[in-house]
């Protein structure tokens, strides 16, 4: 029986972007918002946004938002009447939800036993085969013997997988081409489900090598009613990790449209289902069909695209439905408008296998005019504890072709600087041919970069503007050479014009930059040059003339290591050039390099999560030495030379800054 729930109070279980999302959803209802934070995020926006906030622990997340105990305490303390647990860490863990409701709060989701139901896969399945929703041919038993499940394998046929019962984003999944694979396949996968799940049990489905991931939002009430709000595509993804969202479902046959909301609306039913909830499905275009992957009971990160072509608030809603209300919306009160496209932003770089980014954000300057869902400002600090995204870029327009348009313009006005994103990578993914005319899928990210994806080289212009702005900020106007300048400088003698180099990390001829009156001349190693009048370096901006248009840039500028780092808004978004003065070069040509090559250091702060050698083993360049965890990612970290290990910096455990040393080997003599 549906219950009047009243809470004036809400804490928020979560971090970053999602809780700033759901505080702005209470606001919106007028209900009073509880941060809970660990020692890292201290200063973060969505502390200083709360009405009330309760350091809960350590960065770790066991520390702190695992840590079921530590959130109870600051619900009781703070006189919270209801827990809002975002996406991730504790969304989906029944026994949360459970003990939520023991302390006489109210859990702002869907009950413990629906959770617990769609959590395992194996559940989940057997219910959706109840509710008469497809679902992919494979086995699902209790018999999770080896014998039994080689057996299974072999009448499923090949390409099939192995996957988690308990699993998500792709942990404990394995893919088998060959049926020799098997054993190891199903090892390894129930050890990786084991240690991040803490449940061995796997299950094995075919496997549909071009298939597309459809999503369909379902909205239930206490009261028994369910509708859905559409559909929406997650196909571009690596790793099982999405990376561009859109609704609704672009070509998509209608009859199988309708049949997939139906459906999921008809599970939703079936278990009583209340709050906002996603049924994911995997479409096979080849065969016209969909099969019922899982239901994710909580918020998606996705959510805002639903929400930009209906019109409808699920996070207001998700807090209606708590208080006891009922949906005062039919099926056909729900309107689409329009096709809405979301990019995540994350602190990674693409070009050297999504390492993560980590630091303080000097330079946060999103586009105007578009929304931006976000969790850090400038002056924020990027740390290795937490996921590396950091915010969700949002556009909507009439049909589809103009919100990839948006989304490309509003990367190409997004300024940043002091910590790396993803913003290029996500730009080439919005600009490629095959995701335009929608021929990608769910594994197929190496067909769009089957070479691997670089950062584009800089344009001519670009570099040189890039060593412009940093002459004009190392030469300020009115400062003398003495001041301002080191003895890299040379004057001007006999009036002819004075002349700075500066040099990229990856060229041995420097970029010249000369001065004569108002203008300023740039001239690249291969003799291109631009100049420009009346530059001029204001704050994080430059400007002047080239071949008289005026122009004005985003040009921000901050020292990085050995050198200086110029983050440079161009005509495809940010650029970064990394420029030496004369001093840096010297200084980097007698230290041999960033270190030395027989050193393995951290290329980011993180968690030793492994140390694969031991003093006196011999290795060759290339082979793992240390893993590292940073971001929720693995980071394997091969041998720079061959040779052998002579000393070990570190342990399984330890936390390490970046560049810290971690391993030293001792060069193989070359014979």
């Amino acid at each position: 029986m549906a219950r009047e729930m009243n809470f004036t109070r809400i804490l928020i279980a979560n971090r970053g972007e999602i809780a700033l999302r759901i505080q702005r959803g209470c606001r919106k209802l007028g209900l009073e918002t509880v941060a809970v934070f660990s020692e890292a995020d201290r200063d973060a926006p969505f502390v200083a946004e709360a009405d009330h906030a309760v350091c809960i622990g350590g960065a770790a997340p066991a520390d702190s938002y695992l840590n079921v105990e530590a959130i109870l305490e600051a619900a009781r303390a703070t006189g919270a009447g209801a827990v809002h647990p975002g996406y991730g860490f504790l969304s989906e863990n029944a026994g949360f939800a459970a003990a939520i409701e023991a302390a006489g709060l109210v859990f702002i989701g869907p009950d413990a036993d629906a959770i617990a139901m769609m959590g395992s896969k194996i559940e989940a399945k057997a219910a959706a085969e109840e509710a008469g929703v497809p679902v992919l041919p494979g086995y699902r038993g209790a018999d999770q013997s080896d014998a039994r499940l080689l057996d299974e394998a072999q009448a499923l046929g090949v390409p099939l997988l192995v996957k988690a019962s308990a699993g998500g984003g792709g942990r404990g999944m394995r893919l088998v081409t060959d049926l020799a694979e098997a054993p190891e396949a199903i090892t390894s996968a129930r050890a990786e489900a084991k240690g991040a799940f803490g449940d061995a049990a796997v299950f094995l489905e075919r496997y549909a090598p071009r298939a597309r991931h459809v999503e369909v939002q379902v909205l239930g009430d206490s009261h028994g009613n369910v509708l859905h709000l559409g559909d929406r595509d997650c196909s571009l993804q690596r790793n099982h990790q999405k990376l561009i969202e859109e609704a609704p479902a672009a070509d998509l046959p209608d009859a199988v449209r309708d049949d997939m909301r139906a459906a999921a609306v008809r599970l939703a039913q079936s278990i009583g289902y209340r709050s906002a909830g996603t049924v994911e499905y995997l479409y096979d275009p080849a065969r016209g069909e969909y099969y019922f992957l899982e239901m994710n009971t909580r918020l998606q990160v996705e959510h805002p695209v639903t929400e930009a072509i209906t019109g409808i608030d699920l996070v207001e809603w998700q807090l209606r439905i708590a208080r006891g209300e009922a949906l005062t919306l039919a099926q056909t009160d729900v309107q689409f408008n329009g096709h809405a496209i979301e990019v995540r932003i994350a602190a990674e770089n693409p070009a050297e296998n999504f390492r993560p980014e980590t630091g303080e954000i000097t330079l946060w300057a999103p586009p105007a005019g578009v929304r931006l869902d976000s969790g850090v400002a400038a002056g924020s600090i990027v740390g290795h504890h937490y996921d590396s995204m950091l915010a969700k870029l949002i556009t909507h327009a009439p049909d589809r072709a103009g919100a990839i348009r948006q989304a490309i313009a509003a990367i190409d006005a997004f300024a940043v600087g002091g910590v790396g994103l993803n913003l290029s990578y996500q730009r080439a993914l919005l600009n490629h041919p095959d995701f335009q005319a929608f021929r990608h899928h769910t594994s197929g990210l190496a067909e769009l970069f089957p070479d691997g994806w670089a950062e584009p080289a800089p344009e001519a212009e670009n570099a040189g503007l890039a060593a412009m702005a940093l002459h004009l900020h190392l030469t300020p106007a009115g400062a003398s050479p003495w001041e301002s300048l080191g003895s890299w400088r040379l004057t001007a003698p006999a009036g002819r014009p004075g002349a700075a180099s500066y040099w990229t990390t990856s060229e041995d001829d420097p970029i010249r930059v000369t001065e004569a009156g108002a203008r300023l001349t740039a001239t690249l190693p291969d003799g291109q040059s631009i100049t420009t009048e009346a530059g001029a370096l204001t704050g994080d901006r430059l400007s002047g003339r080239i071949d008289g248009v005026p122009f004005s840039r985003v040009a921000h500028i901050e020292r990085s290591g050995n050198c200086w780092r110029v983050h440079l808004q161009t005509s495809g978004g940010m650029r970064v050039t990394d420029l030496r003065v004369l001093e840096d070069q010297h200084l980097a040509r007698a230290s041999g390099g960033s270190g030395g090559a027989d050193l393995l250091t951290a290329p980011m702060p993180g968690a030793v999560a492994e140390v694969r050698v031991a003093p006196g083993d011999r290795v060759a360049a290339g082979d793992t030495l240390v893993v590292l965890e940073a971001m929720k990612l693995l980071q394997s970290l091969p041998a720079p030379i061959a040779g052998v290990v002579t000393e070990i910096y570190c342990a399984p455990g330890d936390t390490v800054a970046g560049h810290a040393p971690l391993v030293k080997l001792d060069p193989e003599e070359e014979t």
